[in-house]
């Protein structure tokens, strides 16, 4: 998932209207009597009782607890989308297909049947309502797509050629995928792809701050563990926002150091990165009471330097 950004400001622009064209997301589909009861009994979060005006994070994990995939999960009907990036819904969707076999539901790779846009700036809410009308909710259901709103834009899912008219009719010139990857970075998003799948229990990637665990629904893959971790304790990582400037091209199989008293040691892994020359802007799972002031650098370039950023949300459990 490691991009490269035109010159600019910043990671993205802060025109008053700013298109992307998310090509990096798959969808999954999911149909049949029993397509809500059977996603609910692979993964964290709480599908039952999702409503037509939400959209929720999830993982779907292996039987140890370990993130197979992170998605993004909505309604349209009675049709059940699971939105991820699309090197790891090559891994996860046969995993889930593995299962569905006993269940009345049918799976399907529908991610080029879509177009996927990511709006953002000043006026684009005034841009969204002006095509889609109102948007009161999380989820909002459009000319047969739908709206998943974000704090920082708006992701618009549509049919293809619907997709073009909007695109034409809004006078749109998407730019590339990686100044969305930027504003979800800084939103500490958890979009692992295949490099890192099977490696974290979700709580390592902030799954739990971002309403993407249920604890309180029934039994699901990987439960065991993922409730053991929060009830017992143990768990040593945590996804951080980290930007700073390195030589090297960047990639999610670079790693980070830490400095300590005796040099440098790894300490954690790139799970997203969006690189403009020399500067970065990632996340990255590291050991979860690294502070604020750690010296931290690419391993393999010893000029680079890495500063922590603030996450937008709390990992103090209640």
């Amino acid at each position: 998932m490691s991009v490269s950004i035109q010159p600019m400001a910043d990671f993205y622009p802060a025109s008053e209207i700013n298109a992307a064209s998310l090509s990096h997301f798959g969808l999954i589909e999911i149909t049949g009597e029993q397509a809500k009861t059977f996603i609910n009994g692979q993964v964290t979060t709480d599908i039952l009782t999702m409503t037509q005006e939400q959209w929720r994070w999830g993982a779907h994990c292996d039987p140890k607890g370990k993130m197979i995939a992170s998605f993004r999960t909505f309604l349209l009907g009675e049709r059940l989308f699971m939105l991820m990036p699309k090197t790891t819904l090559g891994l996860d969707l046969p995993q889930l297909k593995k299962y569905a076999v006993f269940s009345k539901a049918e799976l399907t790779d529908v991610t080029d049947n879509w177009k996927i846009l990511g709006l953002y700036g000043e006026k684009a809410a005034e841009l969204v309502t002006k095509h889609f009308g109102e948007l009161s909710h999380e989820l909002s259901v459009i000319d047969q797509g739908a709206i998943l709103k974000h704090s920082f834009g708006f992701m618009v899912i549509l049919p293809l050629s619907q997709a073009q008219n909007f695109i034409e009719q809004a006078a749109l010139e998407p730019l590339d995928n990686a100044v969305w990857q930027a504003l979800e970075i800084n939103a500490g998003y958890p979009n692992i792809d295949s490099q890192h799948s099977g490696q974290y229990v979700p709580q390592m990637c902030n799954l739990q701050a971002i309403n993407g665990i249920s604890f309180t629904k029934g039994c699901y893959m990987g439960q065991e563990t993922i409730a053991r971790m929060k009830y017992r304790g143990g768990n040593k990582r945590a996804l951080y926002i980290l930007e700073g400037t390195t030589k090297l091209t960047l990639s999610t199989e670079s790693q980070v150091e830490i400095q300590l008293e005796d040099g440098y040691r790894k300490v954690g892994n790139v799970i997203e990165v969006v690189q403009q020359g020399e500067r970065v802007l990632m996340t990255a799972v590291l050991a979860n009471d690294t502070q604020a002031d750690a010296v931290l650098r690419i391993a393999d370039d010893e000029t680079s330097s890495l500063t922590v950023k603030a996450l937008p949300y709390s990992l103090i459990e209640d």
